[in-house]
């Protein structure tokens, strides 16, 4: 089965979203955008070994590479339209890529995204980059950079969770709230689009609660002060580890997906699945206080190539 046979066998499915005028099978797809709207261009890779267990169930692969780009999507306040996929194998095996094709066109459907385009090739490792195209209103795009002294620094959901989820999936467990928290992270697209014109700031936690927060902060050119004790750890995340490590999973642990963003307290009141963590502050960095008490949580997040 060469590239062309894989394409149409597993990803070539017909479309039938509104602004698709050319999908998959020309030199390039060709899109026509929603008048008075910004796009929105995000990109993330998976590599396995890196990003992703060898033994990660190729149909959560999948998921997981659709949910990390609409994440970046409802950080910003937009809504996901179109994708292309790039995927390096190092063999065609016609199981792993039905399932890993569920996955990913599972994910998509969710908010009604489609494949329009890609390129697959062969390599060492699996390699899986999704590029995805957003839209927001005109202007309107929630930025890394509009944070404000006085702002109250918010989490949705309950970060942490994935991080545990992944350390249990890597002691050989599977069937645990925690692991599936990890395997299929829920894009916060509903919470981000309420979010505009009330957030000053956001940035979906992808690298650990600190780390993101510590980018936001330095974006915005202030800094900020985090209650441990108000961060929001699920009954799931308590029930199975101490505190002290259920603390180091929500403030360092990555892979949550969840939204952290800064707004007026009032501006918000009305959204649901948020809790307030922390305050915007003058000066640089963040300080992790608990009740009063600055802790060291020094932790830039993932990066790659340290």
């Amino acid at each position: 089965m060469d590239e062309f046979e894989l394409i149409r066998r597993f990803f070539d499915r017909r479309v039938t979203t509104p602004g698709v005028v050319v999908g998959i099978g020309d030199d390039g797809a060709v899109l026509h955008p929603e008048p008075g709207r910004d796009q929105i261009q995000v990109i993330d890779t998976l590599v396995e070994g890196v990003h992703f267990p060898a033994d990660l169930p190729a149909a959560d692969v999948g998921y997981r590479v659709v949910a990390v780009n609409l994440s970046d999507i409802a950080a910003m306040g937009g809504s996901p339209r179109w994708m292309t996929l790039a995927l390096t194998l190092p063999r065609t095996d016609e199981r792993w890529l039905t399932e890993f094709a569920t996955g990913l066109f599972e994910a998509a459907a969710e908010f009604d995204v489609a494949l329009v385009g890609g390129d697959t090739t062969s390599g060492d490792a699996v390699v899986a980059t999704v590029q995805m195209t957003g839209e927001v209103e005109a202007g309107q795009a929630i930025l890394r950079s509009g944070a404000r002294i006085g702002d109250t620094i918010f989490t949705t959901g309950t970060p942490g969770d994935a991080a545990a989820g992944l350390e249990l999936f890597g002691r050989g467990e599977r069937d645990n709230v925690l692991v599936r928290r990890f395997l299929r992270p829920s894009a916060r697209i509903a919470t981000g689009r309420r979010l505009i014109g009330r957030a000053s700031a956001a940035i979906d936690v992808s690298d650990g609660l600190v780390g993101d927060l510590t980018k936001l902060l330095e974006a915005s050119g202030v800094a900020g002060e985090l209650a441990i004790e108000r961060l929001p750890l699920s009954d799931a995340l308590r029930a199975r580890f101490e505190k002290a490590d259920s603390v180091r999973f929500a403030l360092t642990g990555g892979d949550d997906y969840e939204l952290c963003f800064t707004a007026a307290p009032a501006a918000v009141d009305d959204i649901p699945g948020i809790t307030a963590i922390g305050k915007v502050v003058s000066g640089q960095g963040l300080k992790c206080l608990h009740d009063g008490d600055i802790v060291d949580y020094g932790d830039s997040g993932y990066r790659h190539f340290q």
